[in-house]
């Protein structure tokens, strides 16, 4: 799968219903078919849609761990937690379960924003602060992050 691209706003019915906007369906034509998986994430009080091919290739990597390992078994165990099939109607509506909306707090309002190969699924109150937290310099998490990495010849890095 190619990254996908955006941030959007949105709402959220008394349901739990959420309508997809019309350029994330667009990115996930090719992921319609094979579904998702949502899930908590493991960071944040928020929630990651991963799509099925997506989903399929990290669970080859959990496959490798040995379980026999406690660390590896509790990180199995709270990776899975609230782990949710879901498929995407034909209105372009999914259903977020209540435990996952009860645990990522959403409200009406809610963004879904890109992140790589996944998309996060946030209250909008949430994701305004998460942007906007002032404990985190991003120039230097920028820095540290990709300030090494210059393995392309076209001068960006």
């Amino acid at each position: 799968m190619n990254s996908i691209i955006g941030t959007y706003e949105c709402k959220v019915d008394a349901k739990g219903r959420l309508m997809l906007p019309s350029p994330l369906k667009k990115q996930l034509t090719a992921s319609l078919q094979e579904g998702f998986v949502l899930k908590r994430s493991v960071f944040d009080a928020c929630l990651e849609l991963w799509p099925m091919s997506e989903w399929n290739l990290m669970m080859l990597k959990i496959n490798k761990l040995n379980r026999f390992n406690k660390k590896n078994n509790d990180f199995i165990r709270k990776f899975m937690a609230g782990v949710k099939v879901i498929e995407i109607d034909d209105l372009g509506r999914l259903l977020i379960p209540k435990d996952l909306v009860a645990f990522s707090k959403i409200s009406k309002d809610v963004v879904l924003s890109s992140k790589v190969n996944i998309v996060e699924i946030w209250d909008k109150d949430l994701y305004e602060k998460s942007i906007g937290d002032d404990d985190v310099d991003f120039g230097d998490l920028a820095e540290e992050v990709m300030g090494n990495l210059n393995d392309d010849d076209n001068g960006i890095s």
